[in-house]
């Protein structure tokens, strides 16, 4: 039979069938006990309501230094669609982008010192850019065996296949760099695939990477969406904060929803990598169809950028910071220590959801994890720590969390 109607082999990178069976148990379990599609609002105050009057904090949620709701941003965001009198231009920006658009990037561009290009989603960020590494055309042309770490996020994994299709792809135990150095001895051209701040806790070795990347010619491809903002001077991020500036062989990807407070994403590329930003717009698939950022979400960016040039920021930083010191001094989990503001109280599978129910009736959603969201014995409740959050009410949510003497 020829090669080319072999058929490939399948489920090498996902396997849906085997996650659905396992994971819908738990989600099922979690919805039942209604701690899964919850419908509230969110009130000036910062708590949430539901239809039947239950108050509760949002301890799921990515806004780690509140400004998703900040009145300049709001504001920033109707001044946009008065100025411009259009929600969504749905056109590609290749050919029409509205100059807001430019000014966004501009701004962005003088913030995280780099050249910034804009998506509508860090995930869409990853849907344009992974195949053209994969393809060798944001990769100084050669195609590279690309590393995909354990522990990358969804929004990346998600894309191993099509990668797969245009060159190598392995997988990484998570932050193994004995294991990518094996890989850059073996292959001319190598690419690593990563988070640089991870969804359940941790980063990734920045020194380690770029001294490979220094000395192998490594390409280094980062989501750090989890860290934006909430690190840095102008709140560049952990990664942006750990290297002098963004080479030619280093993209670094963030989402301007979580703690930036807006939406869309930034795309940072080295400031003379312009032939890069052009090749992405024009053939990054979701980069390149009709779904630019809306004007609301452009408008909230710029007034983002404007917090970030401002003391405030510095403030809600600082305020974070105190929130999680104070956590920390109370509950043990392994992510301990660290400056990021996501932590894991681990708990069993039999007992997390609960504990996520008790949690909830005292006043605080915090999201149950487990398989295939985590490891199977990793399952636990994930506690994503706020500036705006009273400490009075972080004693309390530990208060909590201790009477249910999980450790």
């Amino acid at each position: 039979m020829p090669d080319d109607l072999i058929a490939p082999r399948r489920n090498q990178f996902m396997n849906n069938e085997k996650a659905v069976a396992i994971g819908s148990r738990f989600w099922e379990e979690t919805a039942a006990h209604g701690l899964a599609g919850i419908v509230a609002s969110l009130g000036k105050d910062g708590y949430f309501t539901t239809d039947n009057g239950h108050r509760f904090v949002n301890l799921s949620c990515c806004s780690y230094l509140d400004l998703d709701s900040h009145p300049h941003i709001i504001q920033g965001a109707i001044r946009a669609l008065e100025k411009y009198g259009v929600l969504d231009h749905c056109i590609s920006r290749v050919r029409v982008q509205m100059p807001a658009l430019l000014e966004l990037e501009d701004s962005l561009s003088s913030l995280f010192r780099a050249k910034v290009v804009t998506a509508i989603s860090a995930s869409a960020a990853s849907a344009g850019i992974l195949p053209l590494i994969a393809s060798g055309h944001l990769a100084n042309g050669e195609k590279p065996v690309v590393v995909f770490d354990k522990n990358a996020h969804f929004s990346m994994n998600l894309y191993k296949a099509v990668c797969a299709d245009e060159t190598e792809v392995l997988t990484a135990p998570h932050n193994d760099m004995n294991f990518l150095e094996d890989v850059c001895k073996k292959h001319k051209n190598v690419a690593y695939i990563c988070d640089g701040t991870y969804s359940m806790g941790g980063h990734a070795p920045a020194e380690e990477l770029l001294a490979l990347q220094e000395k192998y010619g490594l390409f280094l491809y980062f989501d750090d969406s989890h860290s934006l903002s909430i690190v840095g001077e102008k709140g560049e991020g952990y990664i942006r904060s750990s290297i002098q500036e963004v080479n030619d062989r280093t993209i670094i990807v963030a989402t301007l929803n979580k703690a930036y407070g807006a939406a869309g994403a930034a795309i940072m590329f080295g400031p003379k990598r312009s032939d890069q930003a052009l090749t992405l717009e024009r053939f990054g698939g979701p980069l390149a169809w009709s779904q630019p950022m809306n004007t609301a979400a452009i408008g909230g960016a710029l007034a983002a950028a404007e917090i970030h040039n401002s003391p405030e920021l510095k403030e809600r930083q600082e305020k974070l910071q105190r929130n999680i010191k104070l956590f920390d001094a109370r509950i043990d989990t392994e992510q301990k220590g660290l400056q990021f503001p996501i932590r894991v109280v681990r708990a069993s599978h039999e007992n997390v959801i609960n504990v996520g129910l008790d949690l909830y009736r005292q006043g605080f959603y915090v999201s149950p994890v487990f398989f295939p969201i985590v490891a199977r014995d990793k399952a636990g409740l994930r506690v994503m720590l706020r500036a705006g959050m009273p400490e009075s009410e972080v004693q309390r949510l530990c208060d909590t969390i201790l009477r249910n003497k999980l450790f």
